[in-house]
């Protein structure tokens, strides 16, 4: 067992749209601006908050979810991260308690009790009085510990804030250590999987300025990172992982406006495996990398980007001829989508994309399959043998009417669930996400498999 010092804080809120992704944004960069090194960290299966996370702070943001990982590995993710930061931030998901079903399962609660980690509680303090008092009560009470350690009141201007922060302090005995006024032209917009893409905010890093430099005046930075200091040390034992590849096969991982969904541990995993690394453009490139003999599509915004993904018939042949070679290739969601025969846009119009599984993507106009899932292998397959489960997580607005049925997807606490998925000796295609960091057997399959392709190419058994 290993045990660290490791300041810390968890951004909580009461429910969705409560604008933590901002206030977590303006926080880092206001902490990174009094010289401190933030690691960033985000509850939950989400990919696009930990955009914002790397934009602002330029390092990865690690996804503390437990669902997928266990607690110990929970907190082998923070501990790793505070290695060579001096404060860490975790964002939460959803309301405070809201996990799995009717329960607090794999919520951002269940990460602050796993982690020790002492929360600060997001209220809206718009049109209100006594009843945001009431409110902080219950979420500080509901479960003992609740971890809640500190409120931010959000939506209030500076003349009433002083009255909502004696009274709250007066009912609840929590300390309310700043408010956040309404900041117009700053909030991040959003469409239907989340927020827009960090990527394509033309002036994220100004409007994060604009946050940071406003809660530098309207919250007690001093008092935020005392909380955060009071946070126990933190245990933990290391995980041991398979053995490197010794050959560093190269994985082509595609990354622009249409696909950028990914777990930044995974990519770190597949590094870690003895992979190299090399992104590229389904938009824009007309090849794929120099020497790529493995292939990872993510999820994305391939129905927003449709006319440029079909119009790049070189990429699309390029990918085709690839995946028919036998190239290991794993596409989640979005990535599954581009490699249909068709695949509808926003609108509804069908375009040609790789023509590697038979079909059409389309779309259903309201959110599909959504939330966990452990899906099962029915064959050995590029990532796992017979039976074995990996976990995972669906939420699109597009389906497939050639979805596969290579693994069966069940719901947690539920007796739903669903064929899905191809799965073959080189291939993974379906649309569940996968989270292989806590896989590391089905991701080091992934990378050997990349380097007997890589092997077959050198010996003239692939053109």
């Amino acid at each position: 067992m290993t045990s660290i010092s490791a300041p810390r804080f968890l951004i909580a809120a009461t429910a969705s749209g409560s604008g933590k992704t901002t206030i977590a944004c303006g926080l880092m960069r206001a902490l990174a601006n009094r010289g401190l090194a933030v690691q960033a960290c985000k509850c939950g299966p989400d990919y696009i908050d930990p955009m914002f996370h790397r934009k602002v702070l330029g390092t990865p943001s690690r996804n503390l979810d437990l669902f997928f990982a266990e607690d110990s590995l929970v907190r082998e993710l923070v501990a790793e991260g505070a290695k060579t930061a001096d404060i860490t931030l975790i964002e939460g998901v959803m309301g405070y308690y809201d996990g799995i079903a009717k329960g607090s399962d794999a919520s951002a609660f269940a990460v602050a009790r796993a982690t020790e980690t002492p929360a600060i509680l997001v209220v809206n303090g718009r049109g209100r009085a006594l009843s945001a008092a009431a409110e902080v009560a219950g979420f500080a009470r509901f479960r003992n510990p609740s971890h809640v350690a500190g409120v931010i009141v959000n939506h209030v201007s500076e003349g009433y804030f002083p009255f909502l922060k004696s009274m709250i302090e007066a009912e609840t005995n929590i300390p309310v250590i700043g408010f956040v006024p309404t900041l117009e032209g700053a909030n991040l917009e959003s469409r239907h999987l989340g927020l827009v893409t960090a990527g394509e905010v033309a002036d994220l890093q100004e409007r994060i300025d604009r946050v940071a430099a406003t809660l530098e005046t309207t919250i007690d930075l001093d008092a935020l990172v005392h909380i955060a200091q009071q946070a126990p040390d933190l245990a933990y034992k290391p995980r041991a992982l398979p053995e490197p590849c010794a050959g560093n096969p190269t994985i082509a991982v595609a990354y622009d406006n249409a696909f950028n969904f990914y777990y930044d541990d995974t990519l770190l995993l597949f590094e870690r495996l003895g992979a190299n690394l090399a992104y590229f453009s389904p938009m824009d490139d007309t090849a794929l990398p120099e020497g790529t003999c493995g292939l990872y599509i993510g999820g994305g915004y391939p129905e927003l980007n449709a006319e440029a993904l079909s119009g790049n018939t070189a990429m699309l042949d390029a990918i085709r001829s690839s995946i028919a070679s036998g190239m290991p290739t794993i596409a989640e969601c979005g990535g599954f989508m581009y490699l249909h025969e068709t695949m509808e846009d926003n609108d509804g119009a069908p375009w040609p994309m790789v023509g590697a599984i038979a079909g059409t993507s389309y779309k259903l106009g309201k959110l599909g399959r959504f939330g966990y899932v452990d899906i099962e292998a029915r064959e050995d397959n590029l990532l796992c043998d017979a039976h074995r489960t990996i976990p995972a997580h669906e939420f699109h607005y597009w389906d497939s009417d050639n979805p596969g049925s290579d693994f069966h997807a069940q719901k947690p606490q539920s007796a739903r669930g669903w064929d899905c998925a191809y799965a073959t000796a080189t291939m993974y295609a379906g649309y569940p996400h996968l989270y292989l960091y806590a896989r590391p057997a089905a991701a080091k399959r992934f990378v050997d498999a990349c380097y007997a392709y890589k092997l077959k190419k050198t010996r003239g058994e692939i053109s």
